[in-house]
């Protein structure tokens, strides 16, 4: 049966393999979310049964909201995801309680996509402008910024242009005003509106910038952002620069960009141009990018752009890339140790499941015998005997006569105590298979619960506790049970008996 509710959004049920569950929004156990988006639904039981409280676990540090009504809200931070990551999954656990002590624990995963901002602008320096030459003003990141980082293009608003000036893609604005327009300037500075747009979702906003009369001279370079000559990052990190060209000539002088690397291993296709004066370098060296002898790899790279003259300008920077474990053979490694140990811990309280009911049909036996077997006694009494000496008679035909009393007695015995096993030792059994099976069980549910997220498994304390599992699935008192190995079967238990058993087992 499935119960529908009034939420912002389509809702679905999660089977928990209980009785009970939880309801939460969207499909299955994921979540898509975005950034700046805010996130509001309650969270139900299936059988309308209503949770004393609500808890979640693996939420810290993110703003998450969650009541004891089941009321969750969630504002997703802008800084969770980059323009250039996938959608992020972060992991949490939600756990409702009941008034008689009942629990449902349910790992939901929420699927974090990055949402796109518009740039920024602040009030610009003003723009100087001398006569009869071109003026150039470079309009700076320091006023103009994007939220997410992203690389910025400029454009221009004609109907706010002054005749003959223009803006660049790079922000740059070229301008060579005449004698009656640098003469107006001199007591009517004026402001113009640009454009500026992100790349590549193309956001806009509008900037402004005011000319007046003075000088202005920008000399070619290459910039690139962050400014730094050398960086250091691990072997699975991003490395991401925004490279802007400019030439004194006019952006159209501009031939040619790219960059040459030490390391072949560094592709071309790194370099990514938006525009002839806008590039961005981005790219992640791997895993297997230092040898597993060294410890860090340090190769240069060198920008250049060339102008139609063939002049050179070149920017030189030093990546050095340090050894860095793979978290993800690392996780998944983990997860089997974990799994692993939860799948003996099941085997053998399933064992001990079926050892419990041969030992109880036994005990039903050895006191149905009791009762119903008994132990039959005879003896002689006085008793009288006729030879056949004193009889005349053919000896072939001779027979033996006896004559006298004899005694019969029936009692009943212990038969469990004569026949068969001994009452006593099948309890001792019994007690002894209850207890292991408890302390398995126990053991086994704590296990499941403490690592359930991957993040736990990481810690020095996981192998320590898998440790402490061997001595309760080789229980020295075993033995004294008398286990049938042929009952010993080959087939694992499957994730969903396995989550039957250790309700906080998760599949991560």
């Amino acid at each position: 049966m499935k119960f529908f509710f009034s939420l912002p959004f389509f809702l679905f049920v999660i089977n928990l393999g209980v009785s009970q569950h939880l309801v939460f929004p969207e499909n299955k156990d994921r979540i898509s979310v975005s950034e700046g988006e805010t996130q509001v639904f309650k969270i139900v039981s299936n059988d309308g049964s209503i949770p004393t409280g609500f808890s979640l676990e693996g939420a810290e540090g993110l703003g998450i909201k969650l009541d004891s009504l089941g009321n969750f809200s969630w504002n997703p931070p802008y800084d969770l995801v980059t323009r250039l990551e996938t959608p992020r999954e972060i992991n949490v656990i939600f756990q409702a309680d009941w008034a008689n002590g009942h629990k449902v624990r349910q790992p939901i995963t929420f699927i974090v996509a990055h949402k796109n901002r518009p740039p920024s602008a602040d009030d610009l320096p003003v723009f100087y402008v001398r006569q009869s030459t071109v003026n150039n003003y470079q309009i700076s990141q320091d006023y103009i910024s994007d939220p997410d980082g992203d690389p910025l293009v400029f454009k221009s608003i004609p109907s706010q242009m002054p005749e003959g000036a223009i803006i660049s893609s790079l922000g740059q604005i070229s301008w060579n005003p005449s004698r009656s327009q640098f003469n107006q300037l001199k007591n009517n500075p004026i402001t113009i509106e640009f454009i500026v747009q992100d790349q590549p979702e193309k956001a806009e906003t509008k900037g402004k910038i005011k000319i007046a009369q003075t000088q202005l001279d920008l000399p070619p370079e290459i910039l690139s952002v962050p400014g730094d000559s050398s960086f250091t990052i691990k072997e699975d990190q991003l490395i991401n620069l925004k490279l802007y060209f400019s030439d004194p000539n006019g952006d159209e002088n501009i031939s040619a960009v790219g960059f040459i690397s030490s390391d072949s291993r560094v592709p071309k296709t790194s370099l990514k141009e938006n525009t002839l004066v806008q590039a961005e370098f981005t790219w992640t060296p791997g895993y297997a990018f230092v040898d597993e002898a060294a410890k860090f790899k340090s190769i240069e790279i060198l920008f250049f752009v060339l102008d139609k003259s063939n002049n050179r300008v070149q920017k030189k920077i030093i990546i050095t890339v340090l050894d860095a474990e793979n978290l993800d053979e690392k996780d998944k490694m983990l997860f089997e140790k974990y799994k692993n140990s939860l799948v003996q811990t099941k085997e053998l309280i399933d064992k001990l499941a079926v050892n419990h009911d041969l030992l109880n049909k036994a005990y039903k036996k050895a006191k149905k015998g009791k009762r119903n077997r008994s132990i039959l006694n005879a003896g002689l009494g006085a008793t009288t005997g006729l030879s056949p000496v004193v009889l005349e008679t053919n000896e072939s035909k001779v027979v033996s006569a006896l004559g006298g009393t004899a005694t019969l007695t029936l009692g009943t015995l212990e038969a469990t105590e004569v026949l068969g096993k001994s009452k006593s030792d099948i309890l001792d059994k019994q007690k002894i298979n209850i207890e292991i099976s408890n302390m398995a069980q126990l053991e086994g549910d704590n296990f499941a619960r403490k690592y359930a997220l991957k993040s736990a498994r990481r810690n020095k304390e996981f192998d320590l506790d898998r440790d402490k599992l061997l001595p309760i699935i080789n229980h020295q008192k075993l033995v004294l049970l008398e286990l049938d190995a042929s009952r010993i079967t080959n087939k694992k238990p499957s994730t969903k008996e396995l989550k039957k058993t250790f309700t906080d087992f998760s599949e991560e």
